[in-house]
């Protein structure tokens, strides 16, 4: 009997980075960067002309490695677990759309996830082939997600993001192991470097140029969990997971920070207590002054 894969409708990317001990080819940084998917399924995809970089050359087994480079390829998953929660769409014109995104769920194809992301889910309820997102919200964290509809102006929103002209505002519920130091209205200013750790999917602050910067705000405790407002200024990966785990209130259901515990990436009934709760700006295309805020809420205290 044949088996019955999911093939992601978009290809995936990575940057190739400058590295210490550089791979001699694409092939063999595949191998180390992706250790759980087989050599044979890397030859397969290029076989197929799968792989390929910006100018659509199609990457071979001999590609010699180059850093600077992006490249795409297709992924198919068999037996794809089914993401049993819902998103919604808050607001769609002509050059935007704005979803809100539930836990659990990734933005684009990543893992186990090719047609269960939201990205993939977007284009078949919406049928705008053209759809993508403006930013990123991690697979763990819900809320807000903006996707620019058509690609003559997705430039002016990226913009927006780039020109920290976009104003967001968490939610998360951590834990306050000592209450006695803090209190309702405390403000921390948090500004340091993250750079990818070891494993490769978690982040770590490092000395040198200040490359993150949050300003957080306990709103309302109760026992030892308290409420926090994030104010992020940039948008590093796991940046607000890392800084909250620095100042010793970690996120609820946090599998990466402070330690890395699994249990969570495939325990639906412990979502992240992280959310994308409001997002605020100027539309560059427009002119209109949008507010967009997530209809979902996270757990009481």
């Amino acid at each position: 009997m044949d088996q019955k894969f999911s093939i992601a409708p978009n290809s995936a990317k990575i940057f190739l980075p400058k590295l210490d001990n550089q791979p001699a080819t694409i092939l063999e940084y595949f191998s180390e960067r992706f250790p759980r998917i087989d050599k044979e399924v890397w030859l397969a995809r290029m076989a197929q002309g799968k792989v390929f970089d910006d100018e659509s050359s199609i990457v071979m087994p001999e590609t010699p490695y180059r850093h600077g480079k992006t490249i795409h390829y297709y992924r198919e998953i068999e037996a794809e677990p089914e993401i049993p929660f819902r998103e919604s769409i808050l607001f769609q014109n002509d050059h935007l759309l704005v979803a809100d995104k539930p836990h659990f769920l990734p933005v684009t194809p990543t893992g186990q996830s090719v047609n269960e992301c939201l990205l993939s889910r977007l284009q078949r309820r919406t049928g705008i082939k053209d759809l993508s997102p403006i930013h990123r919200l991690d697979r763990d964290t819900a809320g807000v997600v903006l996707f620019s509809t058509v690609k003559k102006t997705r430039r002016l929103y990226h913009e927006l993001f780039r020109q920290r002209r976009a104003v967001k505002n968490y939610l998360a519920i951590a834990s306050v192991a000592d209450r006695s130091t803090i209190s309702v209205g405390r403000e921390w200013i948090i500004e340091n470097r993250i750079v990818p750790g070891d494993p490769w999917f978690r982040m770590k602050i490092v000395d040198g140029p200040a490359n993150a910067a949050t300003r957080i705000v306990l709103a309302e405790t109760n026992g030892n969990s308290g409420l926090f407002e994030l104010f992020p200024a940039t948008g590093k990966k796991h940046q607000l997971r890392v800084h909250m785990a620095t100042l010793g209130f970690p996120i609820v259901n946090d599998c990466f920070y402070p330690d890395l515990n699994q249990f969570a990436l495939s325990d639906f009934s412990r979502p992240l207590q992280l959310l994308a709760k409001q997002i605020e700006f100027t539309d560059p295309v427009t002119g209109d002054d949008f507010i967009f805020k997530s209809q979902q809420e996270l757990s009481h205290l």
